[in-house]
């Protein structure tokens, strides 16, 4: 087996990467482009896409440890240049983590940002408002060294996220903070040579947005597309020995092995036409583990974000294709607003995958396997309420079900479930619809990676759930307050099994009935096709 490389998990400085001999994809000829003009901007990106690096390569450039970038793209670019190389005094408000969700957290984060900086450059503390001392420290750092400052601020939004949901209060106190805080930038231009705002979040109504409006936000821009995250290029120039390593564990060819990494990690475009990008933090987690685990999704998911949803009682089988939103939704993200879409694109659970320039409009969807069964895996405790039920409800008996062909297990255990199910929010027996129940199979089904399609078209009109495995095909016709046989009977009338006449599966027509008035299922009957 091949010796794997030292991959950079987690390494968020630039310095202790190189100096350490890390595997580094080469993101330098971006930086160039980013910083040669002394445009303020904004830069929006999932967690662990490596914001936080790209933050710490553009302070080591600033800072001219020109020894760090020797043999990367930067250094051919740069070598008439001067004025290359050059330190500037680097400000670098780190927000990532911090305590966040008390009174004195952020302001307190802020405070000693600026003291090391003072103290750094031999400053003096001016004793006023927080952001008088902010500007007191531009224009002393500007004057005591005869170059301008250089202003990052990396996951800005973390202060406000920490809170939301949770601690609206305090969401309100931090974003005030903000407001007074970073509008400072906008009468100090003359003292900034560089400023770079990130974040997962662009939320419209904070103040750096709105005061601070000459911030150019580049997170659509085809030419920082892939400033963060890794190509397929990059992927097939760099990991040569990783993707054999893993090949080689899993029995795979060599294209076999990167058909099933970009399955799962591929998909993410940040502007239309773009280049796909790859999650880099799950693509160097599966080559350190040698397996294709969900890797991203273990390192958490937002407790307000799942919280959003199951209160608007939102609609899972929503992104089985794509959902329409406007660049100016896409772009900024209210926390009144009560669409997740937003939310759910920034947070990097949706992509782009088709644009219309016309409209300025895009269709986003899931990127790939991993986000698209972690999804759903975080939102099924709140949909299904299986945390505290027995052991009858493990899904992995439902599993077994459909992979055997047991179509009485597949009702028993839903059955089983419906009957514990509480009503949706403000239900009663009128409002309860087919989709109430289909959502509880959809999403359980879903969880399980199996393949299942809702409301599939055919040419007369449309299945309500279609599951393929390798051995059988099941084709789902639910009623709610009919029966059984009236499904069964539209399954055939519509022939929704034509498409699969020449397949070698079996095939099982599944008529369902749900009664509201039990909210459970009353009537299923099947009826058999071997092909």
């Amino acid at each position: 087996m091949a010796q794997i490389r030292k991959l950079p998990i987690g390494i968020q400085d630039f310095e202790k990467l190189r100096e350490n001999n890390f595997v580094y994809v080469d993101k330098t000829a971006y930086v160039y482009n980013l910083v040669k003009n002394e445009v303020p901007c904004f830069l929006s990106r999932p967690r662990r896409f490596g914001k936080s690096l790209l933050l710490s390569t553009i302070e080591a450039y600033f800072l001219g440890k020109k020894e760090l970038f020797e043999g990367l793209a930067i250094s051919e670019l740069e070598k008439d240049n001067p004025k290359a190389w050059q330190a500037y005094p680097v400000l670098k408000f780190s927000l990532a983590a911090g305590e966040f969700t008390k009174r004195e957290g952020l302001r307190g984060q802020l405070e000693g940002t600026l003291s090391d900086f003072e103290k750094k450059y031999n400053l003096p503390a001016i004793d006023d408002t927080l952001p008088r001392r902010f500007e007191g420290a531009l224009k002393n750092a500007c004057e005591k060294t005869g170059r301008k400052v250089v202003v990052l601020v990396d996951e800005y939004d973390n202060p406000l996220l920490k809170n939301i949901g949770e601690n609206e209060e305090q969401e309100k106190a931090n974003r005030a903070l903000y407001k007074g805080f970073f509008a400072v930038l906008k009468d100090c231009d003359a003292y900034l040579r560089f400023v770079l705002f990130t974040g997962v979040t662009k939320f419209s109504k904070v103040s750096i947005f709105s005061d601070l409006n000459q911030l150019n936000d580049i997170s659509l821009n085809r030419d920082f597309d892939a400033i963060c995250g890794i190509t397929q290029e990059e992927l097939e120039a760099n990991f040569v020995p990783e993707i054999d390593t893993l090949a080689q564990e899993w029995g795979f060819s060599h294209e076999e092995c990167l058909a099933e990494l970009k399955r799962m990690y591929d998909g993410y475009h940040f502007c239309m036409p773009s280049k796909d990008i790859y999650n880099p933090f799950s693509l160097l987690n599966a080559f350190n583990e040698r397996k294709f685990g969900a890797y991203w999704f273990a390192t958490g998911t937002p407790t307000f974000l799942i919280k959003k949803l199951t209160d608007i009682n939102f609609n899972p089988k929503a992104f089985e294709e794509t959902v329409k939103i406007s660049e100016s939704e896409i772009k900024d993200y209210r926390p009144e607003n009560p669409d997740p879409v937003p939310l759910l694109y920034q947070s990097g659970y949706l992509t782009i995958k088709n644009w219309n320039p016309r409209q300025l409009s895009y269709k986003v969807g899931f990127p790939n396997a991993e986000v698209k069964y972690g999804f759903l895996n975080a939102l099924a405790p709140a949909y299904l309420h299986v945390e505290d039920k027995p052991a009858p409800f493990n899904i992995d008996l439902l599993d077994d079900a459909v992979e055997e062909g047991d179509t009485d297990g597949i009702r028993k255990w839903f059955t089983a479930l419906l009957a514990l199910l509480p009503y949706p929010a403000g239900s009663e027996r009128e409002t309860l619809t087919e989709q109430n129940f289909q959502n509880v199979i959809f999403i359980s089904l879903l969880v399980l990676g199996k393949y299942v399609r809702t409301e599939v078209h055919s040419a007369l009109r449309r299945a309500d759930c279609i599951i393929e495995t390798p051995e059988y095909v099941y084709l789902f016709e639910f009623k709610r307050d009919g029966t059984a046989k009236e499904a069964l009977a539209q399954i055939e009338n519509q022939e929704y099994a034509k498409t699969y006449e020449a397949d070698s599966r079996k095939i099982f027509k599944i008529g369902v009935n749900f009664s509201s008035e039990k909210r459970n299922i009353t009537e299923w009957e099947v009826a058999e096709k071997s092909s």
